[in-house]
This record gives structure tokens, C-alpha cells and sequence, in this order.
């Protein structure tokens, strides 16, 4: 009587860059549907519940698996998420702890939302809070589309530079979600 195989991981290291890990091009844009596929696929391969009659050492390799798969997915999943890893993989840190170095014109629409955001709490107006989500939104959209480009033509500083504005935005976004939410409960 035969004993049933073990499963294998996938073939590559763990060190392997996410696109390589999911069989994708090393580039910004990114189709949804291939990257959902992959996931799965390499995810059903690596599942720590395929190795329970495993010893002890292939399910600890199961479990870096599948750590790395889910870590993979969820940043080339995320746009500014994955924009950052393709600068890292291009020796590029984006450096937001350190370098808060910005465009005047992006400082002065900084403290404009700013601004905006302290006079919509002032008066309580979750509308001036909504409009100003859906204009950040807005100019997100844009500026991924610029980022984009930067990163298609090898613009890595620019990228950079655009990618800790685009940080800067989701943290507004966010500042903004957390007011309309405290003001409405």
C-alpha cells in the first residue's frame, strides 16, 4: 500500500518578487481578474489544511506560503500598495517617514483640505465632508493615472514623489471618513 504524496509548494523561492510569485508582468497596471486567478491557484497549492499529515517541517514551509501568498496578493492588489513595491524592486525607497519634501503647490492644496475639513467639523456639514471625499477621490483617480505613466517610462523619483502625495490623500481620506463617521454617530 502506497502512501499518499505530500503536496508541493509552488516552484520558485519565497524570495521570488510577488509578480514572479503569481506569473505576472513586473508592471503598474495590473489585471484584476489574472491576479485573483493566480491567487487562488498558488493559494489552493499552499493551503496549510493540504499539508495536516505532513510533518512538522513542510507545514512550517506550508504556512511561509501561504504568509507570502496572502502578503503578495494584498499589496499587488492595492494600488499605491503595489506602486511602492515596484519602486522598492527598482532600488527606489519612497521614503514618506523621511522625506516630507513636496511640491508648493501640493502643500498648498494640503492645508486648503485641511482647512476645509476643520470648518466642515466645525459646522458639522457631513455634505462639505462627502464633497470633499468625492473631490479627493477625484483627484486620486488622476493622479494614478499619472503615476502610472511615470512608472511605465522608468520615472522613478517622480513616481516617488507622486506616490507619497497619493499617501498623503489616503490619509486625508481616511481623516475624512473618521470625522463623517463620528459626526453621524
Amino acid at each position: 500500500m502506497s502512501t499518499p504524496s505530500t503536496p508541493a509548494a509552488p516552484s520558485g523561492s519565497l524570495s521570488d518578487s510577488h509578480f514572479v510569485l503569481f506569473g505576472l508582468p513586473e508592471q503598474f497596471e495590473v489585471d484584476a481578474n489574472a491576479l485573483d486567478h493566480a491567487y487562488r491557484t498558488v493559494q489552493a497549492q499552499v493551503h496549510p489544511d493540504r499539508f495536516a499529515a505532513a510533518g512538522d517541517a513542510q507545514k512550517r514551509i506550508a504556512m511561509q506560503w501561504a504568509t507570502r501568498t496572502n502578503e503578495a496578493y494584498q499589496t499587488l492588489r492595492d494600488p499605491l500598495k503595489r506602486a511602492k513595491y515596484l519602486l522598492h524592486l527598482r532600488g527606489i525607497d519612497v521614503g514618506a517617514e523621511n522625506n516630507t519634501a513636496m511640491e508648493p503647490a501640493f502643500l498648498m492644496q494640503q492645508m486648503e483640505w485641511r482647512e476645509s475639513i476643520e470648518d466642515a467639523v466645525g459646522a458639522k456639514n457631513v455634505d462639505a465632508l462627502d464633497a470633499l471625499a468625492n473631490e479627493l477621490r477625484d483627484d486620486e483617480r488622476v493622479r494614478f493615472t499619472k503615476l502610472a505613466a511615470l512608472l511605465g517610462s522608468g520615472s522613478n523619483q517622480p513616481a516617488a514623489e507622486a506616490v507619497r502625495q497619493l499617501m498623503f490623500i489616503e490619509r486625508v481620506a481616511s481623516d475624512i471618513d473618521t470625522q463623517i463617521e463620528r459626526l453621524e454617530g
